[in-house]
């Protein structure tokens, strides 16, 4: 099932504006200086390792998540994000700016190395996500921004490790070592232990909702955890760092590793 939201009258009243989703054209950028940097934001965000190999450990690019480079709807688009930060997030504990959240990706999802957040790279890709909230007001939500969320249930990695054969494995590899069509899925060129994926419940919501990715929507909610589960039990490249995850606590249950205690 999708988990609702939740309709409490409290909900109601802290509700954010929310806005349709629109992804806006290149042609409106009217000034040269901000549209190189936009477009150059785009480039590094399609091909993530090829644009930044220093900083970039393992096989993906960022628009492996994102789909449709960060356009589709519904699939973790870029598209609002900028509008939505500085924000709290209770992984840090503290308030992020684009820029943290930006690293975070890039030392958990792509198991590497943080970028300057004052230098070029990071300029240009935060330009690319600011063009993408043009007109969304500071603080709104964007009809079509995540994921539709499953509401969790027990996966068997027997059952996921069946249907990874049949349906997964001709884009990701029979050993989920990635292939042409798609990213390695575990091992040491994929997404590491404090990656957001690497959570079963959004994995499963992420294969549930675009998986397989020219056939989407064909898995039961049971066989997307089932899929989560098998997948997030294979070997991966361990994060250090998640120990320092959720230090004012709330870790979510589907965070299958051990933090620090609260103080």
């Amino acid at each position: 099932m999708i988990a609702r939201p939740e309709s409490s009258a409290f909900a109601q009243q802290t509700a954010k504006p929310r806005v349709p989703f629109r992804v806006p054209s290149v042609d409106e950028i009217k000034d040269s200086t901000y549209r190189a940097a936009a477009v150059r934001g785009r480039a590094i965000l399609l091909a993530t390792r090829d644009s930044l190999p220093r900083n970039v450990g393992n096989s993906l690019r960022c628009a492996s998540c994102h789909l449709d480079g960060g356009l589709r709807r519904d699939a973790m688009p870029w598209v609002g994000a900028f509008a939505r930060f500085p924000q709290y997030r209770a992984r840090s504990g503290k308030v992020d700016l684009i820029e943290d959240r930006i690293n975070d990706c890039f030392r958990r999802s792509m198991n590497g190395r943080a970028l300057d957040p004052a230098g070029k790279d990071m300029r240009d890709i935060v330009t690319y996500f600011a063009f993408l909230s043009s007109g969304t007001p500071v603080g709104a939500e964007t009809e079509g921004q995540g994921l539709p969320r499953l509401e969790p249930l027990t996966g068997d990695p027997a059952r996921g490790a069946g249907v990874f054969a049949v349906t997964c494995s001709r884009c990701h590899g029979v050993s989920g070592q990635g292939t042409a069509l798609a990213p390695p899925l575990w091992g040491p060129r994929s997404y590491n232990l404090g990656a957001g994926m690497a959570r079963i419940n959004t994995a499963a919501s992420f294969i549930h909702a675009v998986m397989p990715f020219d056939r989407a929507l064909q898995l039961t909610a049971q066989q997307a955890f089932d899929v989560a589960t098998y997948v997030n039990t294979r070997p991966r490249p361990d994060f250090a760092a998640k120990v320092r995850d959720w230090p004012r606590g709330g870790k979510p249950d589907d965070a299958d590793y051990h933090v620090l205690p609260t103080h």
